[in-house]
């Protein structure tokens, strides 16, 4: 029997063994997790939109997987009864100087044939009473999700096909002994015919685990995003999903407002370099991760181009005052009273040598073994579809 191991149990890790079990029942498949739960990380922290596609170069594996994990993701929640709400969501425009790349945005939001409309600030406003806006893009298919309950219904149709999600079990190592591989963990050692490594945060740590003899030009630089959320007697302030028109040179959409499946309003997040890859504050600080980001020559590379809009970031990490102010160019009436602080996520921002942001999701092979370095946002919208198409990839391998 083919033994298929999957490194991580986030929602790609997940989605990916139980496509594998699906679509071959008469393999062995097992999740090594390195936490006590599923979606510790990345999955569990996030804002929970189910994305349209809007944002994304077309042709790209982020616009093609994303337009079809939209309508996935959404069927896989309403068919297990799991939170999930089509708000719709608007971008807006809050001056005439955001108005051209406003254009630019719903240009290729067609392109990549997303449901968007051009309407005016009297129409954002039937949406979004309490918005201020020059002018705004409609987008009514994308919705909120509960990712966390996605990640726990995926792990037991794994373990209902006889597969295993083990906890606790975090990858230390990798070596081979012929057609096999042999996984390092605190209990000891895991053969695999296949592996798969969905490690997210630690992605290319394990990569480089395997991939031994290549250098990887590439380095995971954690990027903390901080939270804060409305308080109850706010909340009637949004309706549904408020964005701003985003920084095109930027990976990050800028801070929002974001309407959740179990309830609240998240606002945020910001972007900071994290002083660990699980640093969810300022407090936590691991010297040799942040050596491995400060050492490698495209951060420095990136920051330089970066320099303004990173200083900016830190201050308003620093002063929630700023932070309201950021919340207020899109909802006027939001004051500093009005935010509370929330948990705080870090993204795994994956960079190149030479200091560009890694834009798009990234798979890499060894032998049998596949490798996922890139799986920023919307990788959570599209995992349905990531998942088969490594697994795809895995069982061809075997």
């Amino acid at each position: 029997m083919t033994k298929y191991v999957v490194i991580g149990a986030g929602i790609i890790g997940l989605a990916t063994a139980r496509a594998i079990g699906a679509a071959d029942p008469s393999v062995e498949v097992l999740v090594l997790e390195k936490e006590n739960r599923v979606a510790a990380h990345q999955t569990g922290r996030n804002s929970g939109v189910i994305h349209s596609g809007l944002y994304y170069a077309p042709g790209s594996k982020k616009a093609l997987m994303c337009r079809a994990g939209a309508e996935s993701m959404a069927r896989f929640a309403e068919e297990h009864g799991i939170a999930m709400q089509r708000t719709g969501k608007l971008v807006v425009a809050t001056s005439d100087a955001q108005l051209p790349a406003l254009e630019k945005l719903l240009a290729r939001g067609l392109e990549n044939g997303i449901p968007v409309r051009r309407i005016s600030p009297e129409e954002a406003r039937e949406h979004e009473p309490h918005v201020r806006t020059v002018g705004a893009l409609h987008v009514a298919s994308t919705a909120i999700v509960d990712y966390r309950g996605v990640c726990e219904k995926l792990a037991e149709q794994i373990e209902q096909r006889g597969g295993e999600v083990r906890f606790d079990s975090e990858v230390t190592g990798i070596h081979h002994r012929g057609d096999q591989t042999i996984l390092q963990t605190p209990s000891g050692p895991v053969t695999a015919d296949v592996v798969v490594s969905c490690a997210g945060l630690y992605a290319d740590r394990v990569a480089g685990f395997d991939l031994a003899e290549e250098k990887l030009p590439y380095r995971v630089v954690p990027f903390r995003g901080e939270y804060y959320e409305l308080a109850p007697e706010s909340e009637y302030l949004v309706k549904g999903l408020i964005y701003p028109v985003p920084d095109p040179e930027l990976p990050f959409l800028g801070v929002h407002l974001t309407r959740m499946a179990r309830g609240g309003v998240h606002a945020g997040p910001n972007a900071v370099l994290a002083m660990a890859r699980e640093g969810y504050d300022w407090k936590t600080i691991n010297p040799a991760e942040l050596a491995q980001s400060l050492s490698f020559p495209g951060f420095w590379k990136m920051a330089r181009k970066n320099l303004r809009i990173g200083a900016m970031e830190v201050r308003r990490s620093m002063s929630r005052a700023r932070f309201a102010a950021s919340l207020a160019e899109l909802v006027p009436a939001l004051r500093e009273s009005d935010i509370v602080p929330s948990a705080a996520g870090v993204r795994a921002q994956l960079l190149t040598r030479d200091g560009q942001i890694y834009d798009d999701f990234l798979i890499e092979r060894r032998g049998r073994n596949v490798h996922v370095l890139n799986a920023p946002s919307p990788a959570a919208t599209a995992a349905l579809e990531i998942g088969a198409h490594i697994a795809s990839e895995a069982l061809a391998r075997a």
